[in-house]
């Protein structure tokens, strides 16, 4: 029986990750990286004054001719758009649109944390929408901002 908890506890802590999917509803989430947070970090520390990059490989199960970036900040329950230089998903971010079902894609982004940002803890949300405002991607990211 200790044999089999261990195994179950081992095995439970090889798949944790810093990020939760929060509704990637058309595709899966396959990796998800953010530059400076290592995967078994409760929370990634984002510093002021300088960029953050986050990449996200999925597969999706449908096509979608366009991708759109939406990220908010929630604090205490409170979702707040973060404006982004560049929404669309399928400009400089390492997509080619229209991406294919079954076939994995590549985003890459990155953007500044600025030095006027307050020292807070946040949850990231970070979404890639098709045309119809449905979540392809949907990842909730615990940071700091330090």
């Amino acid at each position: 029986m200790l044999f089999y908890m261990t195994v179950v506890v081992l095995v439970a802590s090889a798949q944790a990750k810093f990020y939760t999917d929060c509704g990637s509803k058309l595709s899966t989430v396959e990796r998800v990286g953010v530059s400076g947070c290592s995967e078994d970090a409760t929370e990634c520390v984002l510093k002021r004054n300088s960029n953050v990059t986050i990449s996200v490989d999925f597969t999706p199960t449908v096509d979608a001719k366009s991708l759109e970036t939406v990220v908010h900040g929630v604090i205490m329950s409170l979702p707040v758009p973060f404006p982004l230089p560049q929404p669309d998903a399928c400009k400089d971010c390492g997509l080619t649109c229209p991406i294919k079902a079954g076939n994995i894609a590549n985003y890459k982004s990155t953007l500044p944390v600025l030095k006027s940002y307050p020292k807070v803890k946040v949850d990231v949300k970070w979404e890639l929408q098709n045309a119809a405002g449905e979540d392809l991607v949907c990842v909730l990211i615990p940071a700091r901002i330090h």
